[in-house]
């Protein structure tokens, strides 16, 4: 082997194991989701809403293996270009891409992106903690975790999607593919879902307290330590440097003081809009990152810490006016996720106006990055309503009443999380 074989070995193996790392921190999101919403639940729920997140990350994995890696590839210039069905016929199942190839990235970079579309399917998780069926938000994950929001990333995300080449569009922390489409698909489904029982009486919300609430922020804590293999994933590593997802070159420490600085700026936002309340202020933190992903890799970390304060200190007033309209959002989803990309995304065009994308690409304007963040969220909103509205008319989305009054661990799972306290039929159990 020549000198110049074993570099480019070596080179490919860092590439590889570049995103691999990237994978493997991802696994901590899900983690992070999962100890979360079983914070957030009441002691009655924990284990259906534990189940409800591994069956998301394992049926979303499969699902975007099985077809949704293949929407990326082909959508890109859909509706106002066709779908490239040749160019995409390598990511099919059986396609030349999709196998045990050595000589290839791709299936480790499918790997970053299954977590991504895993991530969206655990955004919606806690919003609809409690009285959703099982069954029917597995439905619901896969339709939004691998098809519309890789839909929305081959338009906002690939390099020759419409959003891009046409209105300048950039969103390097993916807050327009992921987490904005998943807030609206969010809002849909929860317009159809409706609120607990016992959430608002009179037309007023009555809160009703997490049953483990450190557990909830530890939750977001390994959440927050995901969010580094996220960011790692929206990067493009070659051996001649690092490059946004859209071709810009951007570097590693560029993207750690921003993430860095969106943390502390949204979790001392919330703190001080909130006063002081715990879930508020630990939901700074993702509100933060979230509010600063568009621009991550241009801003200044000054300039990125002023974006996520702001961000962070909007989350308790968004969550107050969603209440208003009688919506349940358990864990804020449609507010930090949904809420926080927007705001995000509208600020982007304004701070960046006018710097230039790759080539020959138009360059980053308000219109563009308002109106993309339009189209992705209702690309997000209609799937969710309409699909949600149909299970629920045919009865299919949401639990009985006595059922969501006993608590969906006697019916969904069945087990009890605390049998040391709580006997199978409620009453204390003998010690």
């Amino acid at each position: 082997m020549t000198p110049e074989d074993t570099l480019a070995a070596m080179e490919a193996v860092i590439t590889d194991l570049f995103y691999w790392v990237s994978i493997a921190l991802m696994v901590a999101i899900h983690a992070g989701f999962l100890a979360y919403e079983v914070g957030a639940s009441r002691s009655k729920n924990v284990l259906a809403a534990a189940m409800k997140n591994l069956l998301t990350f394992a049926v979303v994995i499969a699902t975007f293996f099985f077809f949704g890696w293949w929407f990326y590839y082909a959508f890109p210039a859909f509706p106002f270009g066709g779908i490239d069905f040749s160019g995409a016929a390598a990511y099919l199942p059986w396609g030349e891409e999709m196998g045990p190839r050595t000589d290839s990235v791709n299936g480790i970079f499918w790997g970053a992106f299954a977590l991504f579309a895993a991530t969206t399917g655990s955004i919606m998780s806690g919003a609809v903690l409690e009285r959703i069926r099982t069954s029917a938000f597995l439905v619901l994950t896969t339709l939004l975790g691998s098809v519309v929001w890789i839909i929305g990333a081959a338009w906002a995300w690939h390099g020759n999607g419409w959003m891009l080449t046409e209105w300048g569009w950039h969103d390097f922390g993916a807050a327009g593919c992921v987490h904005l489409i998943a807030g609206a698909f969010t809002l849909g489904v929860l317009l159809n879902l409706g609120p607990r029982i016992g959430r608002f009486v009179d037309g007023k919300a009555v809160t009703i307290p997490p049953h483990n609430l450190p557990l909830t922020m530890l939750g977001l804590m390994m959440i927050f330590i995901g969010f580094f293999g996220f960011l790692m994933g929206c990067v493009v590593y070659t051996n001649t440097g690092y490059f946004s997802i859209f071709g810009n070159a951007t570097t590693l420490s560029a993207i750690a003081f921003s993430t860095l600085m969106g943390l502390a700026g949204g979790i001392i936002g919330a703190y001080v809009s909130s006063k002081g309340e715990p879930f508020w202020t630990i939901s700074g933190g993702l509100a933060g990152v979230i509010s600063v992903a568009p621009g991550m890799d241009l801003y200044h970390p000054a300039l990125a810490f002023v974006v996520a304060t702001v961000g962070g200190s909007l989350i308790p007033y968004l969550g107050r006016l969603i209440e208003r309209f009688g919506i349940d959002d358990v864990v804020g989803a449609v507010t930090v996720h949904g809420g926080c990309a927007f705001y995000g995304i509208v600020v982007s065009g304004f701070l960046l106006w006018g710097y230039p994308n790759v080539a020959d690409l138009p360059g980053i304007t308000p219109m563009g990055q308002i109106g993309g963040a339009v189209v992705l969220a209702v690309l997000g909103f209609v799937p969710g309503y309409l699909v949600s509205l149909g299970l629920k008319k045919a009865g299919m989305l949401r639990i009985p009443p006595e059922v969501e009054l006993a608590g969906l661990d006697l019916s969904e799972v069945p087990a009890e999380a605390y049998p040391e306290s709580i006997g199978t039929a409620g009453q204390p159990a003998i010690l």
